[in-house]
């Protein structure tokens, strides 16, 4: 068949359709880094190998590019709007209004999720609509830069920017299997596409093609091997303007000193971590209550033996707890504080002196290492419903140390006051007041930022440093913790510091059907709590990009707050669940309302995805034959231009060019002598359209429609299997206009 340039369509190749799918599926793998794995990772390969499989059909078929194009993108949409369109679609498949409506929430959420989160974040429906439509397009892009332009560098340059970004937003150690997967793939895809272009264009001989692709192969595998060899052994990047200490093990400084361990050019491993909890706990290490304007004192207490172990958690009566175990392996850690989830009621597996802290359940040893630890720590978690907690009071005993601020410092103390009083203005409890205080320290007016408190010399927990942190509205953890604890206090609500660690990243590891999380050194964290009488101590995140914002459940909706925090199985978040942590809030806003019910993904996705897939594909035939019956019953009563438009469709469709300067009685006579038109029923179509054309008017021809029947018939004994399954699949004559006749008796149809 030829194009209209007069050239030979080339026949698409299977082998660089997988090279293309390759190249895509391992330049999305660094994803997993920042995302937990889960329903989103099967749903964006499928998405990806339903475009290109469908791009490749098309091509086999010899369809243009355009037409390879318009069929990807039909794909992409039914797939999205079968899998996202919470019921709003029409027969599951066919956008509507309300389907188009949830888009924007959909991308706000997730964009919401981005900007607040800490990686591994948890893929909820918003975040899994973004990544598999991203997915679905740079599918269709990479293959119309590839396979349609071809220009695969372009292809090249895009992946490679699609693989960075993971990298660039969460520093970490080099992946070398992810690497050598996507270097291996992106060499294949160029030499596929160059084999590929090389056939096709039929140039020189076999040889002459090999020497290029055995060389860029070398040179690649040489590249390959000189990265993964060279790059373990470069030095560490030094960060430009601030002092880097380089320490040995890791450790935590209780008077909130912190930036110098976040600032370490290399990460390390610090411990491991798993929980049979909804999502794996922060671990706390040190509380901080003690506050006298310039730095945070770590509460003391009077220790006990561990033997003698914590007392059950007490909440009132109405308010449910939840109890998990967490096993924690300490992998490089030297500190006189252990790490652990909280609140902790039992501990077993330690070895060495260790001692309790029974006030705020911490555990110490001033003898015995973390080091090579491999312990286990029950605890248990106070689950208010919203109504409860605001219905509670943020409050403790008159002069406790939760409550007092700096004397001597009205001044800087009143600034800080008006502020905190103008932002939680529109609230009418304290837990709407924290909230609001979280929500806008999350905003985008301020931002995270290591670099920021070193150069404009604020790093540092003390007044003068939170003040400027106020006003510059740049910083970290710790900047983000103390003004949110002097803050509360200022509102007469108790606040104490909490350091630790962020719950890590997961890895492929499970035990006990628990998935295991690995804590590095740069995820050493600090983040305020509220003490609510009857409840406990609250922690909140209002550290801008990292964590989840914490949230309860409504009781009225849910019926309790476990409902609605996510299942074991998937938990990746770096946050614990929605009630006694800086949590997950799947299902909620910031105030703990639910979202719109339907933003989720249907459970029956997969199954739907594939009946709408294969619906897409047949519906440009059914589409056909439709038009095909209408105009044989037109051409049956005697319309000569409904017969003639139905046997030059009939030609697109096969493949036979039918050019608007050309004659009836010339492509007529042109579908005779070269395609198999039989001459006799050829005859009465043309003679029909003539008269109609010349005439005015046409005789009414009673064997007409029998006539069109049986060009037809002669036109696909002639054509080839694959042009009549073409035909039948995806019609040209569909997106061509309709042939003028001559005298103009035909409008196009």
């Amino acid at each position: 068949m030829s194009t209209p340039e007069g050239g030979i369509r080339r026949r698409p190749q299977a082998t660089l359709a997988i090279a293309v799918l390759l190249a895509v599926v391992t330049a999305l793998m660094p994803l997993l880094r920042v995302i937990s794995g889960g329903a989103w990772l099967a749903t964006a390969l499928g998405m990806i190998v339903a475009v290109l499989a469908a791009g490749y059909v098309v091509r086999w078929l010899r369809r243009p590019a355009i037409i390879v194009s318009v069929v990807e993108a039909a794909v992409w949409l039914v797939a999205m709007t079968v899998l996202f369109g919470g019921g709003t679609a029409l027969l599951g498949v066919i956008p509507t209004p309300d389907t188009l409506r949830q888009v924007p929430l959909l991308m706000d959420a997730a964009l919401q999720q981005i900007r607040d989160g800490a990686a591994p974040l948890d893929a909820g429906p918003a975040l899994a609509f973004l990544i598999v439509a991203a997915a679905g397009l740079l599918a269709i892009a990479m293959d119309h830069v590839v396979v349609t332009a071809p220009m695969p560098l372009l292809a090249t340059v895009g992946l490679l920017a699609v693989y960075l970004i993971p990298s660039i937003a969460v520093p970490s150690g080099i992946d070398l299997v992810g690497f050598i997967a996507f270097a291996a793939a992106i060499l294949l895809m160029l030499a596929v596409e160059t084999a590929t272009r090389d056939r096709s264009s039929g140039s020189g001989a076999r040889g002459a093609s090999r020497v290029p692709a055995g060389t860029a192969a070398a040179v690649g595998t040489a590249a390959i091997v000189a990265a993964v060899a060279i790059a373990p052994v470069m030095p560490a990047p030094q960060s430009a303007g601030s002092t880097v200490i380089a320490v040995r093990g890791n450790t935590i400084d209780p008077s909130l000193e912190l930036g110098q361990d976040l600032r370490r050019p290399q990460e390390v491993e610090v411990l491991t971590l798993r929980s049979d909890a909804p999502a794996p706990p922060y671990l706390r290490a040190v509380t901080l209550s003690e506050y006298d304007g310039d730095e945070w004192e770590p509460d003391r207490g009077v220790p006990a033996t561990l033997e003698a172990g914590f007392d059950p958690v007490i909440v009132d009566p109405d308010v449910r707890v939840s109890e998990y175990t967490a096993t924690i392996e300490v992998r490089n850690f030297v500190s006189p504080w252990l790490p652990i989830p909280y609140p902790a009621v039992g501990i077993d597996g330690l070895d060495g002196e260790w001692s309790t802290i029974e006030q705020n359940r911490t555990v110490l040893s001033r003898q015995s290492s973390p080091q090579g630890q491999d312990y286990s720590v029950s605890y248990q978690v106070p689950r208010p419903t919203l109504e409860q907690i605001r219905e509670t009071d943020a409050s403790v005993p008159a002069g406790s140390r939760s409550l007092q601020l700096p004397e001597g410092e009205d001044e800087a103390i009143g600034a800080i006051r008006e502020t905190a009083l103008a932002v939680t203005a529109s609230t009418s409890t304290d837990y709407d007041a924290l909230v609001a205080l979280q929500r806008w320290f999350r905003s985008p007016d301020f931002e995270y930022s290591l670099v920021a408190p070193v150069n404009d010399g604020f790093d540092g927990s003390g007044l003068e440093a939170v003040q400027a942190f106020l006003e510059e509205r740049s910083g970290y953890c710790v900047h983000f913790a103390s003004a949110f604890a002097i803050m509360a206090r200022t509102l007469d609500m108790p606040s104490r510091i909490v350091v630790g660690y962020l719950p890590g990243a997961p890895t492929q590891e499970q035990i006990d059907r628990q998935t295991v999380h690995t804590v590095v050194s740069s995820q050493l964290h600090a983040w305020p709590e509220v003490h609510f009488a009857g409840i406990g101590w609250v922690p909140f995140e209002p550290t801008n990009s990292l964590g989840v914002p914490t949230g309860f459940a409504s009781g009225a909706v849910s019926g309790s707050a476990d409902s609605l925090t996510p299942d074991a199985g998937g938990a990746a978040s770096p946050a614990p669940s929605s009630s006694l942590a800086p949590g997950m809030t799947d299902g909620l806003d910031e105030s703990g309302a639910p979202l719109d019910s339907r933003v989720a993904i249907d459970p029956t996705g997969p199954v739907f995805l594939t009946i709408a897939i294969a619906l897409a594909l047949v519906l440009p035939g059914l589409w056909r034959v439709v038009r095909r019956r209408a105009r044989l019953r037109e051409a049956d009563a005697g319309d000569a231009a409904a017969a003639w438009q139905e046997i030059v469709d009939t030609a697109a469709d096969l493949g036979i060019s039918s050019p608007n300067g050309e004659s009836p009685r010339a492509l007529g006579r042109r579908l005779v002598a070269e395609h198999g038109a039989p001459a006799a029923e050829m005859g009465v179509v043309v003679g029909a359209i003539e008269r109609a054309s010349y005439a005015g008017a046409a005789d009414h021809a009673p064997d007409l429609a029998d006539a069109v029947r049986a060009v037809q018939s002669g036109l696909a004994a002639r054509a080839d299997r694959r042009d009549r399954l073409s035909a039948a699949v995806v019609p040209r004559s569909l997106l061509r206009r309709g042939y003028r006749a001559v005298g103009g008796a035909r409008q196009a149809r």
